[in-house]
């Protein structure tokens, strides 16, 4: 078992940002419209639509958001072709950074990323430029609390398939093999564990430091980088400080 996801932290903070803003509800619901034309409207045939739904849901949108946003993506609605593109490139520090986005306009999306990256020390590199220091897996986030035995989870997941399990102060994080993560966390969910969220995603396989100036700096980069509606994801290997939890 791990001592530590920095991975959870990331997601933490990003989580807060979002919902914050009132962005993630947007970016769900172009996530499910690209899912939907690609493979269907029907969760129980489209997996991956079924993993969004839960999604949605885990970060309370409003289930008549979720159908709307299916209903508008298989033309009942009229609806907006989004296109995907992925960025690449260096932020402050030498710090790698990927931007996964969502568009309607490419030219417009292209535009705000690099106006980003240029503002804040960034470089925005070609495809491919850091990618390679990152790996695919699936992360699990189960609740965790004062009667949660860590090991008998531990020992769960791994006899489900999973890779390592990562004990947080809040949660326990589970890595799979990315193709496995909607399986293994729908076994997790039968043997009593409440899944707080799950995904296939990025990790970087090392971390880097920045002092205080150059934490600011990146922070203001991916802050305005996440406020972006076209922006689904940004990605990165800085080692950032947590943020303290507000009451």
């Amino acid at each position: 078992m791990s001592g530590h996801s920095k991975w959870h932290n990331i997601q933490a903070k990003k989580g807060k940002t979002d919902a914050a803003r009132g962005k993630i509800f947007t970016k769900i619901g172009r996530e499910i419209a690209v899912c939907v034309k690609l493979g269907g409207a029907d969760p129980n045939v489209n997996s991956k639509l079924k993993d969004l739904i839960a999604k949605a849901k885990s970060n309370n949108m409003p289930n008549d958001s979720i159908q709307r946003s299916i209903k508008k993506a298989s033309g009942e609605t009229d609806s907006v072709n989004y296109e995907e593109k992925t960025y690449e490139g260096y932020g402050v520090g030498g710090t790698a950074v990927i931007v996964k986005t969502l568009t309607d306009n490419v030219n417009r999306t292209s535009g705000d990323v690099r106006h980003a990256f240029d503002k804040y020390s960034g470089n925005l590199g070609a495809n491919g430029c850091v990618s390679y220091m990152f790996k695919r897996k699936g992360l699990i986030d189960v609740e965790k609390n004062i009667n949660t035995d860590v090991d008998e989870v531990m020992m769960q997941a791994l006899d489900f398939g999973a890779l390592d399990v990562i004990e947080n102060d809040d949660c326990i994080t589970i890595e799979t093999e990315p193709n496995k993560v909607s399986e293994i966390q729908e076994k997790l969910a039968n043997a009593g564990l409440v899944v707080l969220s799950y995904e296939d995603t990025l990790v970087p396989d090392n971390y880097i430091d920045l002092d205080a100036k150059q934490i600011e700096t990146f922070q203001k980069m991916i802050d305005i980088l996440e406020d972006n509606d076209d922006v689904q994801e940004v990605i990165h290997n800085a080692n950032l400080p947590e943020e303290e939890d507000e009451d």
